[in-house]
């Protein structure tokens, strides 16, 4: 029988985003999973509201960061990995492929400066990587489609699936994104979907569909039965899924995340005045829907 984590999730109603802390309960260590940095882009302010919430959790159950992991990185939230490196002094982890996702954003942002070796975190994972926190063995699946880089942690009976399945009344992610691969993200899912039918599965992005509450977490056996884009094969849902992509606006925020998400979150230095800046390419996806 699978160990069986606590999971505590936390939504971002501004980007749709679900940020999470497992814990093992016999040594109350923890990992936690797709933290969100707070930034508005109409100001171009940044906060920690989000992040510090995951803190105050995290001290109010008497818990120890062992890990702060993200799943890919987001096009649609800057990651706080650093700010809670910073207060936790727990190690970062992402996917090893990262490193083919900076290499690509690298020239569309014409950044000759920034490092494509992955060394921002402390720890690429690859597939079937493992890892512990606390007595609860992590397990890293490579879940490519919605990026290059998209990996899934499985921790004990939790898997955490980031951007493949959403809950079954949305489901499933977007897969245009520089890198992404509609027939990627099938077998991806396909991957998921062969876990054993009780597994938990948590989501990384919830849109409230039909106006009801947010929710994150579902099963195996779930998805299976009522996800409404697995009601065909393969090859239709690769097509249904690039002929509705090219309908879709990027994500507002992508081009001010990607630059501090490959960054592993930190925020570019500031300059001679003292203030920080992003920097966003034009017209470097002029195709792109509006």
């Amino acid at each position: 029988m699978s160990a069986q984590p606590e999971v505590a999730g936390f939504y971002d109603a501004r980007s749709g985003s679900i940020q999470y802390v497992v814990s093992c309960k016999a040594t109350k260590k923890c990992a936690i999973i797709d933290p969100v940095l707070d930034y508005d882009e109409k100001s171009g302010s940044t906060a920690t509201r989000h992040a510090d919430a995951l803190l105050s959790h995290i001290q109010m159950q008497g818990l120890d960061v062992a890990w702060i992991l993200d799943t890919h990185p987001h096009a649609d939230h800057l990651t706080a990995a650093a700010y809670l490196k910073s207060k936790t002094g727990a190690p970062t982890a992402i996917g090893a492929d990262v490193v083919k996702v900076q290499a690509l954003w690298k020239d569309i942002y014409n950044a000759p400066a920034m490092p494509t070796d992955g060394s921002q975190w402390d720890r690429l994972f690859s597939d079937g990587d493992r890892f512990m926190i606390g007595e609860i063995e992590g397990r890293v699946m490579y879940s490519p489609g919605h990026t290059l880089a998209s990996i899934t942690y499985l921790v004990g009976d939790a898997t955490f699936i980031h951007d493949t399945l959403f809950m079954p009344d949305s489901g499933s992610a977007r897969a245009d994104f520089p890198g992404g691969s509609a027939e990627d993200l099938w077998s991806s899912i396909e991957a998921i979907l062969n876990l054993p039918d009780d597994t938990r599965l948590f989501t990384g992005h919830d849109y409230r569909h039909g106006g009801r509450e947010a929710l994150w977490e579902s099963t195996v056996a779930q998805q299976k039965a009522q996800n409404i884009h697995l009601r065909s094969g393969r090859d239709e849902f690769i097509q249904s899924r690039i002929s509705r992509d090219k309908t879709l606006p990027f994500p507002k925020l992508m081009l001010h995340a990607l630059q501090v998400n490959l960054m592993a979150g930190e925020l570019p230095p500031k300059e001679a005045n003292g203030v920080r800046y992003l920097k966003i390419p034009i017209d470097a996806f002029p195709v792109a829907a509006w």
